[in-house]
């Protein structure tokens, strides 16, 4: 690991100066400043939260990575934050908030610097660029997600396969037979980002066991974007009876373009929707959902890290199972 000594002598100055432009506790030229920082940058250096410590080599605190990417639905993503900070506070940890998509950079930021004594990582892809440099390290760490490989890895999700799986099951008994997915913005499956790519696994197969014809098409969500959607799933498939919606902002967007071309929910479609149970209970029509268990998987993750952190963890994968609660928005299929 790089010190702080070395990045004097590569910048020239000496270590009190390097000291001074990391802390801004005495005004350094400009010139100066911008050598040091130039020095950190190509000597990847990271002040040592750990070595500073007084009384503890532990920080107490867990990294979360939380990417706030555009396409997400902040909201459950916060709702697990939540949950990870308030058990993380039961158990004498902080948290430390990562939003940035920095991938691995975040990872090594954490583990060269000593910022943290552990990591809680989200937004997983199938195959995560990060995971690597978490096989690698010392540092614990738990998923929130899955990826296709989770060997040497903890991981806590909702089973997104078993939820696909249910969502079909649920429309097949009630009759229908074409059934259209709405779902995450496309730039999700581009990253094959691990819950919506399970999730489609899960209804492909199931659709294939039932007889349902199965139609898959992503929606950046808003109203526009859902016009387009929906007009191009009824274009290709008019007998469409069956909808599951993966993606919270397009949901209120399909319930008013429906009762616009005078097609009743539940009378003439169903609607299942994968989203917190609050916004399916809020929606114009009360939806037949899968809940996102945020709280539940905030819980686990950090549980199992102050486990590992006390040496009585062990990796492992924990699905949570999902359970679907029939509303006012799915019923029998119009023939």
């Amino acid at each position: 690991m790089v010190t702080l000594a070395e990045v004097a002598q590569h910048a020239g100055v000496s270590a009190s100066t390097v000291s001074y432009v990391l802390s801004g506790k005495r005004s350094i030229s400009t010139t100066t400043r911008q050598r040091v920082e130039r020095s950190i940058r190509e000597l990847g250096y990271h002040p040592n939260a750990g070595a500073r410590a007084l009384a503890s080599s532990r920080s107490n605190i867990i990294a979360l990575m939380v990417p706030l990417r555009t396409d997400m639905y902040v909201p459950v993503m916060m709702e697990i934050a939540i949950a990870v900070a308030t058990t993380a506070r039961t158990h004498g940890y902080d948290v430390l908030l990562l939003t940035g998509e920095e991938g691995p950079d975040a990872v090594r930021r954490v583990t060269g610097s000593g910022l943290a004594d552990a990591m809680i990582l989200m937004d997983v892809q199938l195959d995560d660029e990060r995971l690597p440099l978490l096989r690698q390290t010392d540092r614990p760490s738990v998923l929130i997600g899955l990826p296709a490989d989770t060997t040497g890895l903890t991981c806590v999700d909702l089973d997104f396969t078993a939820t696909g799986a249910l969502c079909v099951e649920h429309l097949a008994a009630l009759g229908h037979r074409d059934v259209a997915v709405i779902g995450e913005a496309p730039a999700v499956y581009e990253r094959h980002t691990g819950f919506a790519e399970r999730t489609l696994d899960g209804l492909r197969s199931r659709a294939r066991e039932t007889g349902v014809r199965l139609l898959h098409r992503p929606c950046e969500g808003g109203y526009d974007a859902m016009a387009v959607t929906l007009a191009r799933i009824l274009d290709e498939r008019p007998g469409t009876t069956g909808f599951v919606v993966q993606n919270e902002s397009a949901v209120e967007p399909l319930l008013a373009l429906l009762r616009q071309q005078g097609r009743a929910v539940p009378e003439d479609v169903s609607v299942v929707a994968i989203c917190p149970e609050q916004v399916a209970v809020q929606a114009s029509v009360r939806l037949t959902s899968v809940a996102i268990p945020a709280q539940e998987m905030g819980r686990h993750a950090v549980e199992r890290l102050v486990a590992k952190l006390d040496d009585r963890g062990t990796d492992d994968v924990v699905l949570i199972e999902p359970a679907l609660t029939v509303r006012a928005s799915t019923g029998p299929a119009a023939h």
